[in-house]
């Protein structure tokens, strides 16, 4: 018997009946390349070096590997098996925190340029930059634009700040008392720009070679990650376009309807897609496309830029769903129903351009950081430009319509899903009556017995498409623990049908009761990877509320699909926050045995955090249970 295929169970490829439908009546009999069937081939000449951590190639006397066995106990410079890995780590984690210090400049510079008038957005939330003004002791002087403009030039300074001027965003919103943990542990960050170059220059060669310190960096770089860039640019954009609320929502591939110009944005970064709904919605365009026989022009959303449209957005006659998370995008270009698929920052794949001839789409990146193979429509945004780039996303739309009716017979499963999203610490905040002491009385009744954010990407690296997510998912509402989603794993979850009040059947007794009476799902969509910084926002009110440090909560993260260095540098800041935090699949440590130590037993004696591992959903939501009740235990609950 050959090795067993890790991402095919019983034949599936995914837990969404959308996706494997795709797969077996569209993907497999066309021919096309895909990305499950490409994993096949690669899973078979994985090297176990690279997945232990233990293999480099950054300097001309490499590539070195560390093998006992073959005598060669470290590389050729004398780094030991830890520092490799650790070193190897780190510079995942500065790609991640990288791209995440993009989106925050695009959010500060679309903000400065919304108040300047030169973009066609406006400041949607008055009370949040005003709540952001104040926190952070901007004096303001009741000019809207003005004030609006004074934040974004303060973020924009901060991203470079040095050591000698503390992070006021830190002291304004991360615990008090964990403030007090990364100041005596050194830590506490500067600006994130300034974490970059310094966790960059130290993975040099014969520079940093000490795992130790490697980790401390890493773990100073997320805390920057979070506090320069996620929390901040979420903030900007509740700002731009509203804090999120609760409202119902369409998911899946069920959305697409061939007989519309759609237009489907993909990515990270929602400004252009927002953009496109504002311009759609004009009239003109509208019967535009009704002049070329369409019954109109839509917007889709698709991973993380449609879940940050989503999460704010209300659908209407444009703006119609959302498709789910980034191993979704071949078996939506397959449908043939998309006409131009807009990419911006990442998560959209190389090999989309035979997708593109084969099912008549048209294929633009809209941000400076993407480029597709044989792709030429290349818009990088700028915010004063914005406008203008929807109209011209419109205009290819409406050219790319005829032909693919035209030429492509469209297949459109027929599966549809309602989620509830829009969450944040505000929208919690007012269904519990304005204040955390209801979600305190439950937690401390045992009707919820704690909280676990499920902040992760999709991979196949441990079984089918979603499949650990939504299992592990299941696996806690059963024990009475509330999921709050972020991230590829968020949209998953919304189309499995986790994230309606359906869902409340896979919940135990407490939970169930709990969420019937304040109307919410027992999973709580809060949005994009990015939202791990509003995450932490709640998780700090809960921890300021009991008057305890956030490493006392009944609380845990788990990372059950982690694929990419966003994901990484999640991590690295949940466990800097003092959190036990779950990784599936096994990220490439395991070489460094004291490095593997460190993360999974010594961590939690410094920041209160650790690493737990673990591939079965059931096993991995026991653990996290008991973690959680030793928790409630220690608290006295």
């Amino acid at each position: 018997m050959g090795k067993p295929v890790p991402h095919r169970i019983d034949g599936r490829i995914s837990y969404h009946d959308s996706v494997q439908e795709m797969y077996e009546k569209r993907l497999v009999p066309d021919g096309m390349s895909n990305v499950f069937d490409r994993f096949d081939p690669q899973d078979k000449i994985r090297c176990n070096f690279c997945e232990a951590g233990v293999s480099c190639q950054l300097c001309s006397n490499g590539p070195c590997r560390i093998s006992e066995k073959a005598g060669a106990n470290l590389g050729t410079c004398g780094i030991t098996p830890d520092a490799m890995a650790m070193r190897d780590m780190l510079l995942r984690n500065v790609m991640g925190t990288s791209t995440y210090t993009h989106h925050a400049f695009e959010a500060f510079s679309t903000l400065r340029s919304t108040a300047q008038g030169k973009t066609p957005f406006k400041i949607t939330d008055k009370d949040k930059l005003y709540f952001m003004c104040e926190k952070l002791g901007i004096e303001t002087s009741g000019d809207i634009n003005k004030d609006a403009e004074k934040l974004a030039n303060y973020f924009i300074a901060e991203l470079s700040n040095d050591y000698q001027e503390p992070s006021r965003v830190i002291q304004a919103f991360a615990p008090k008392a964990r403030q007090k943990v990364w100041q005596d542990l050194a830590i506490f960050p500067a600006g994130v720009l300034h974490e970059i170059k310094d966790a960059t220059a130290s993975c040099l060669t014969n520079v940093d070679g000490d795992y130790i310190s490697l980790a401390r960096k890493a773990l100073r770089l997320g805390i920057a990650c979070i506090y320069g860039a996620q929390l901040p640019l979420e903030m900007c954009q509740d700002i731009l376009f509203g804090t999120p609320m609760p409202h119902e929502v369409d998911m899946d591939l069920g959305v697409m309807d061939p007989d519309y110009v759609n237009i489907v944005f993909n990515g990270h970064e929602p400004w252009m897609g927002i953009a496109t709904i504002y311009e759609a919605k004009k009239p003109d365009w509208q019967e535009k496309a009704k002049q070329i026989g369409a019954k109109g022009i839509r917007v889709i959303g698709s991973i993380e830029t449609g879940q940050e449209i989503l999460q704010r957005f209300e659908m209407d006659e444009v703006f119609t769903g959302h498709i789910g998370n980034w191993l979704a995008i071949e078996p939506l270009l397959a449908t043939g129903t998309v006409d131009v698929f807009a990419m911006d920052e990442n998560c959209s794949p190389p090999y989309l351009a035979p997708y593109a001839e084969k099912y008549k789409v048209t294929l633009v990146s809209v941000n400076d950081l993407v480029r597709i193979p044989l792709v030429d429509k290349n818009l990088d945004y700028k915010p004063p430009e914005a406008e203008e780039m929807a109209k011209k996303l419109l205009e290819w739309g409406l050219a790319n319509f005829s032909v693919r009716k035209e030429q492509v017979k469209p297949y459109v499963p027929q599966k549809k899903t309602k989620a509830i999203a829009g969450f944040s610490t505000e929208a919690v905040l007012k269904a519990l009556g304005g204040k955390l002491d209801p979600l305190l009385e439950v937690i401390k009744a045992g009707k919820v017995k704690g909280v676990v954010a499920i902040v992760n990407c999709t991979t196949l690296k441990n079984g089918p498409h979603d499949w650990m997510t939504v299992n592990l998912v299941k696996e806690l509402v059963k024990r009475d623990i509330l999921v709050i989603a972020g991230g590829c794993g968020c949209h998953g979850l919304e189309v499995a049908g986790m994230c309606n009040m359906d869902a409340l059947q896979y919940a135990g007794k407490g939970l169930r009761e709990v969420c019937t009476g304040l109307g919410i799902p027992p999973v709580l969509p809060f949005g994009t990877c990015t939202d791990t910084g509003r995450i932490s926002m709640l998780v700090t009110a809960i921890a300021d509320a009991l008057g305890v440090d956030s490493s006392q909560l009944p609380v845990a993260v788990s990372a059950p699909e982690w694929m990419e260095q966003k994901a990484t540098i999640d991590g690295l800041f949940a466990l800097a926050y003092g959190l036990y935090t779950h990784l599936s699949p096994i990220p490439p440590v395991t070489g460094g045995t004291e490095l593997a130590k460190l993360l999974t037993q010594d961590l939690e004696g410094l920041t209160g955090g650790k690493v737990a591992l673990g591939d079965d959903p059931t096993e991995v939501a026991q653990s996290i249970a008991e973690h959680i009740n030793k928790k409630r235990s220690e608290l006295g609950l």
